[in-house]
């Protein structure tokens, strides 16, 4: 017999009145119009037949996103590479809604584009196979901290101020002044000429406390002083450390501004990786002893600071080696640094205190200064100047000493501009020409050291 094929025409769709049920049993299976089916999951599914998928099978056609890469467990970076390259990997581990118990299955698809980050710092902790495998088959990228400083920039800082604005859904907008202000405030957390920060979260933070504050006060607008009184509230820790530490300094004298004093110069730094500057007393002081190899420093120097202090070595050894016909040890020391100092930006204090203690020629203290060396006694230029200037001018120092090439990295408010009298300069002779009290000494070694830098015969 031969059935005919109908062809449907027309498929109405017709409201179900009756109830749907979760069927359960304790063996996790059921029973539905007598077909036996497999239950994955419910109340009845003993604890050890379920299965919660992870992130990477979750992710599976899609992308895994791993922020902090290196802070995975050696393991669990192998069992990433593994899952990478079969593209499968079985639900493994223990849930929270399995009751404790070990799961494991079959291998489950986990096809996906993973993307990771981190910092620089930490990219020796990523396991060796694993980044290598992102090196062979996708890319590393590594992202600026600042973009240039563009019109079209400025008025994507702009935007973002907008969007912050309204995802935040309670403070109130912006004027163009404050949105101004705030961009003038990217360029200064840059701390390089000619660039904005990509910072956005803490610039977010800003926008955020000067519409809180502009809520305090009632105002249906933010405008330039909320943005101002915000950038005072929003301090970071490091910059609330660092004034706490200026206090101190200044309530025990530690910190100098006035008169003058032999071997002890005002070094400026920053503390950690942030925008809190930090004026750091340095001493150096030459006893009978040994013949000079080189200058023993204490603080808690880190490594590259002593390779710095190395350099310093070399310096007072070309211009005052000949001169050493006594013994000598010179020490250096930073005052109450007792978290550290990193970097080489306090070349040009360490020298000068050295300078100054091995020829008895006071240091003025109404200065502050910052700057790399070179081993021939070029200033190099470092970073965070804008904000070792604001430090400086907190302490009430009102002369600062800074690289040449750093000069129009500075971004600080008119009225600290107006107040502080810049010397930017490019060699060791013109820091001491500055910071040294004027004495027949200096002059003397002025014109020694101008001889020598000008390949001149003494």
């Amino acid at each position: 017999m031969v059935m005919k094929k109908e062809k449907i025409v027309k498929v109405e769709k017709v409201p179900y009145e009756g109830y749907v049920y979760n069927l359960t049993t304790d063996s996790g299976n059921y029973r539905a119009n007598d077909i036996l089916t497999k239950n994955s999951g419910g109340l009845g599914t003993p604890a050890h037949l379920r299965v919660i998928p992870g992130l990477i099978h979750q992710a599976s056609g899609g992308v895994l996103f791993i922020d902090e890469i290196a802070n995975l467990s050696a393991k669990s970076q192998q069992e990433l590479l593994t899952a990478m390259q079969e593209k499968k990997y079985s639900i493994t581990g223990q849930s929270e809604q399995s009751s404790g118990a070990m799961t494991i299955t079959e291998p489950v698809p986990c096809d996906f584009l993973l993307v990771a980050s981190g910092n620089y710092d930490a990219l020796q902790h990523v396991h060796p196979a694993l980044r290598s495998r992102i090196r062979g088959y996708g890319y590393e990228v590594y992202m600026n901290e600042n973009i240039e400083d563009t019109l079209e920039n400025r008025n994507k800082i702009a935007r973002f101020v907008a969007q912050e604005v309204v995802k935040d859904k309670k403070i109130p907008p912006f004027t163009r002044t404050a949105v101004e202000k705030i961009v003038l405030e990217s360029r200064r957390r840059a701390a390089t000429k000619g660039k904005l920060t990509l910072k956005l979260r803490d610039l977010g933070g800003l926008v955020r406390t000067a519409g809180d504050v502009a809520k305090e006060r009632k105002k249906d607008i933010v405008d330039v002083d909320e943005v101002v009184t915000a950038i005072v509230y929003a301090k970071s820790l490091e910059r609330q450390m660092a004034d706490e530490v200026l206090d101190l300094r200044k309530k025990y004298e530690v910190i100098k501004v006035k008169g003058s004093q032999i071997g002890r110069v005002n070094g400026l730094a920053v503390l950690g990786n942030s925008d809190a500057g930090l004026l750091l007393p340095v001493e150096a002081e030459v006893t009978p002893g040994g013949e000079v190899k080189e200058i023993t420093a204490t603080g808690g120097l880190g490594k590259i600071a002593q390779e710095a202090i190395k350099n310093v070595s070399a310096i007072v050894k070309k211009y005052f080696g000949k001169d050493l016909r006594g013994k000598h040890d010179i020490y250096v020391q930073f005052l109450q640094s007792t978290g550290g100092v990193e970097g080489d930006s306090a070349s040009i204090a360490i020298a000068t205190a050295v300078i100054s203690a091995f020829l008895d020629i006071p240091v003025r203290q109404d200065v502050a200064m910052t700057g790399s060396l070179s081993v021939r006694g070029e200033v190099l230029p470092v970073g965070g100047v804008s904000f070792k200037l604001q430090a400086a001018y907190d302490a009430g120092i009102r002369e600062i000493v800074i690289p040449e090439k750093n000069r129009d990295d500075i971004v600080v408010s008119e009225k600290v501009l107006k107040e502080m009298r810049i010397h930017s300069v490019s060699t060791l002779d013109e820091v001491l020409k500055v910071s040294l009290v004027n004495s027949k000494k200096k002059r003397d070694i002025l014109k020694k050291m101008d001889n020598q830098l000008n390949g001149k015969k003494r």
